[in-house]
This record gives structure tokens, sequence and C-alpha cells, in this order.
């Protein structure tokens, strides 16, 4: 066998071996997973609509929770006010005693055009004295007064720890709460409410105190309402320039004046020709004693 041969023997197994390898079926599955890789149209559509409806339920719930805040907040301030000026009110009311010797208490029921603004005058012993020659009475006044810059009202109380020739006058005075629509004092005798108390009118007084027990004395207990604002950030009508104003937050307590029997002693109406008696047979007042919220 000469060289000749043996070379192109040589060749011919090579290409038996390279023809066995192009067939061999251990290759195959290579070919056919390269040509496999990647995502097809219809699977990156599907992909990106469910990114979609995943983004878009995302943003709603956050908006949902953005505007439930927005809309709990000023709420939960309105309410916040309301009971720091109930508990304001009632802890003074508890301790109310006779303001002067002509006008024990006054209670003037007043409108704002269509707002009750009703007027509270009386004194207290709620009071905690903070400079010389003062005690622990104090006049006071509860009112409605509107700011000029925003023309909301607010609930104010002027206090006077000092004994004036004026008990109406004076003193200084501070804001309980902030955003009413309305505030009214209410007057109980320990037969029947009435919507004023004491002699308001100037000129000849009364003489009827059987016909009307409001006119003098000081009243068993208060029902105290206040009425506030309940979206502060109401919108503007254009044509007329004023608020839609929402139906407002009502707050209604009863304040029980402890000091009316003392203060009082022989006043005509507690007596039992009044038809009231402090030991027999008196009509039990509504709410529960030293005040309750409705």
């Amino acid at each position: 066998m000469n060289a000749r041969s043996i070379s192109h023997a040589s060749r011919s197994a090579d290409l038996l071996i390279g023809s066995m390898v192009k067939l061999h079926p251990r290759n195959e599955p290579i070919r056919r997973s390269a040509l496999q890789c990647g995502f097809t149209l219809i699977e990156v559509v599907i992909s990106a609509a469910l990114m979609s409806l995943i983004l878009v339920a995302a943003y709603l719930c956050l908006n949902a929770g953005l505007s439930s805040q927005k809309l709990i907040e000023p709420r939960a301030e309105i309410i916040q006010n309301a009971c720091v000026a109930m508990a304001i009110l009632t802890a003074d009311l508890r301790g109310a005693c006779p303001l002067s010797k002509d006008n024990q208490f006054l209670g003037m029921h007043r409108v704002l055009g269509e707002m009750d603004a009703d007027n509270l005058d009386f004194a207290t012993h709620n009071y905690t004295p903070s400079h010389p020659r003062e005690g622990d009475f104090c006049e006071e006044s509860i009112y409605l007064d509107s700011d000029p810059e925003t023309g909301q009202f607010s609930l104010w109380r002027r206090r006077n720890p000092t004994i004036a020739p004026d008990p109406l006058t004076g003193g200084s005075k501070e804001e309980i709460a902030k955003g009413l629509v309305g505030v009214r004092f209410e007057y109980f005798d320990g037969l029947d409410w009435y919507d004023s108390w004491g002699e308001i009118k100037s000129g000849k007084k009364e003489t009827s105190q059987k016909i009307q027990p409001n006119l003098s004395g000081i009243p068993e207990a208060v029902r105290i309402t206040l009425m506030f604002d309940s979206n502060p950030k109401s919108k503007v009508v254009a044509d007329s320039g004023e608020r839609v104003l929402e139906p407002p937050f009502v707050f209604q307590t009863v304040a029980r004046v402890n000091l009316t029997g003392s203060s009082q002693g022989g006043a005509s109406y507690g007596s039992s020709d009044a038809g009231t008696s402090d030991s027999t047979g008196q009509e039990a007042m509504p709410g529960t004693q030293g005040g309750g919220t409705f």
C-alpha cells in the first residue's frame, strides 16, 4: 500500500465521521432550542395588558386613600373643636352664679340672617386667679362674631375677673372655636325650656313672674347647641359669590347649674306658687346631671 492510497483512505474516514456528527440526534435539540428562544408577540401584548391593569388598580387605591384623608382630616378637626368648646362652656355653666343684683343671668335669643346667634351673659366661679386682687368670681359673655378676613363665624368668650360697674363690658376675650354656622342656648326652669332668660329690655320690668318665670334668677340647666360648617372648603357659586353650605354638624349637650338653689334662695319662680319645689314633686330635668351629650 503506497502513500497515495493511505491519504485517500484518511480523507474518506474524515468525511464519514463528519457526516455522522451532522446526523447525530444529540445535536438536534440544541438546534431546536436555539430557534425557539424569546417571546412571541401575543405573550408581549398579554404581559403589557396585565401590567397596565396592576398599575391602574394601584393608582385607584392610592387616590381613594388620599381623597378619604382630605375628607376625614377637616371633620376630625371640627369634632375636636366642638369637644373643647363644649367642655369649656359646660364647666363655666356648672359654676354659674349671679352676675349682678339687677341682672343675675342673661340669655338673649338672636338671629343673624338665617343663623341662630344667641348671646349669654353670666358670672362663674370656674376661674383660677392669676393676678393680685382677684378671686374665683369672673364675669363672662358668650357670643358669635365674624372674622372680617375670612367671613367665617367664631365662638368667643369674654372674661372679666373684676367687679365692674357695668357687668356686660370690660375684660379680655378669647376665641373658643371657629367655623360655626350657628349657636343656640335654651334654659330650663324645672318645668319648661325657654329660648331666652332674664330681663333683656331696659325700662319698666315685667311684674308677672308667675306667668313668665324666665325673667329673673338663674336657670336650673342650659342646653347648648353648636352648629359647625361640615365642609369649610366647599365651592363658591360663580353667580352669587356665596359658598354652598352643606348640612352642618350639630353638637348638643345639657349643662346643669349646680349653684341654682343657693343663689336664688326664695326666688318667686322656685316657690310652690310657681308649681315647683326643690323638696317635693319637682319634675326631673331632661338629660343627665352635670350635662350629657346627645
